[in-house]
């Protein structure tokens, strides 16, 4: 017989004002290699809820107080979670209904923990295969970054995010110099490798918060939230110095390396995102019209002269 897989990584709050179904599931659940919290109501849901993070709530639909529909909907519109409704009153709910306020699925009590573990098993595998989607959707084929749909996204909600809290937040455009020629003298795949590799590299010297981009073609973009624009100068430079630092090899006999020219903006109040982006890029080919490899930033988009370059 095959032993029952081990959901060691799936978070599951149980939530029932019966004391001894909370007891029993918690324990089967608990076997299975699920971590459980459980709650007897509601409002200690919620409570959990802000301390912690699951997977999946499971709830009973009939509880006093806030029942388990309204549970639902104070859940679907905070967070991200799962949810698997239970009711031992079939004729009472619909299953459109419950589907409608928010819920994955639903069951009748008397459960079997069986068939309620095989259902938590559909409703992780979907969500599951929903994120890789939605993963894919926003991600670039051969840099693995995030793609240009999602950069202006994600500008969007830290402009909106730097008003609401009077947070700075910064932008870097960076294109890669010479790059036509690269290509054009060892062919493109040898050009992939270097945007795969120019990828990796600008990962590896951002924060948790902080968000890469390929922009288009060989040019990419860093969103630094809390960041203002002398902090950006800082982050671009020790970008810079790595991509400068690394060497490739398009034949073996010979070590090429490769260089960034970067603009920087920091965003202004009242400020139009395409106005925003479109600072960080004339920054940016301000460097290449003064060498390349430097490192520009446009402190207003009224005074070019307020421009700092470094080589």
């Amino acid at each position: 017989m095959k032993k029952p897989r081990r959901h060691i990584d799936s978070k599951v709050l149980i939530v029932d004002d019966d004391d001894m179904i909370r007891v029993l599931m918690n324990d089967f659940m608990a076997t299975l290699g699920y971590q459980c919290h459980t709650a007897s109501s509601g409002p200690e849901a919620l409570e959990i809820l802000e301390r912690h993070t699951v997977d999946v709530v499971i709830t009973d639909i009939i509880m006093p107080g806030m029942d388990g529909l309204e549970l639902t909907q104070k859940i679907k519109e905070k967070y991200d979670y799962e949810i698997i409704v239970m009711t031992g009153f079939a004729g009472e709910y619909s299953y459109e209904e419950v589907i409608q306020r928010g819920a994955s699925d639903f069951v009748f009590k008397p459960v079997r923990y069986e068939e309620l573990h095989l259902r938590l098993q559909r409703v992780l595998r979907e969500r599951s295969m929903r994120e890789k989607l939605e993963q894919l959707a926003i991600t670039d084929d051969l840099t693995r970054l995030f793609n240009t749909r999602h950069f202006y996204r994600r500008l969007s909600e830290e402009m909106d995010r730097a008003v609401r809290y009077d947070h700075p937040v910064s932008l870097l455009m960076l294109d890669i110099d010479y790059f036509k020629i690269y290509n054009d003298t060892y062919g493109h795949l040898e050009g992939n490798t270097v945007l795969t590799r120019l990828g990796h590299i600008i990962c590896s010297g951002l924060r948790r918060l902080d968000s890469a981009y390929r922009y288009g073609g060989e040019e990419f973009t860093v969103i630094l939230p809390e960041t203002d624009g002398p902090g950006a100068c800082h982050v671009a430079r020790r970008l810079s110095e790595a991509i400068a630092g690394e060497r490739f090899y398009p034949t073996e006999d010979k070590a090429v390396g490769i260089t960034v020219s970067i603009g920087i903006a920091e965003y202004q109040p009242d400020e139009e995102l395409e106005a925003f982006i479109k600072r960080a890029d004339l920054a940016m080919y301000k460097s290449k019209q003064k060498g390349r490899n430097r490192i520009t930033f446009f402190k207003t988009d009224r005074n070019e002269s307020e421009a700092r370059s470094a080589g």
